[in-house]
């Protein structure tokens, strides 16, 4: 049996050296020796990183729409709710009063 030695990275610590990459804070060679990622490794992040730069924009627009469309479904749920609530209470004190009544007779 043997075990997997691969080492497994996160989005964020991928995405960080991508930037300091990308941004000129570290050169390509610089950033492989000093995170310990070979090159072809670096550069498959880098080549996905601006693949999917533009899915940043578009999810923003989406999730937004998303929001708009759980707070209108959060609206027409709530206003049946509402009014069940108040026909519970309106029967409530309907029934309270028949039964003062009735005992008043």
């Amino acid at each position: 049996m043997t075990k997997d030695k691969r080492r497994k990275f996160t989005a964020e610590f991928k995405a960080q050296i991508v930037l300091e990459v990308i941004s000129g804070a570290k050169s390509f060679t610089e950033a492989c020796r000093q995170y310990q990622v070979s090159e072809q490794t670096l550069s498959r992040w880098k080549q996905e990183f601006v693949e999917h730069a533009a899915v940043v924009f578009e999810s923003t627009t989406q999730q937004v729409q998303e929001n708009e469309r759980v707070a209108e479904l959060e609206r027409m749920i709530g206003k049946p709710t509402v009014e069940l609530e108040i026909a519970k209470k309106a029967s409530s004190i309907w029934h309270s009063l028949q039964n003062s009544s009735e005992s008043l007779r």
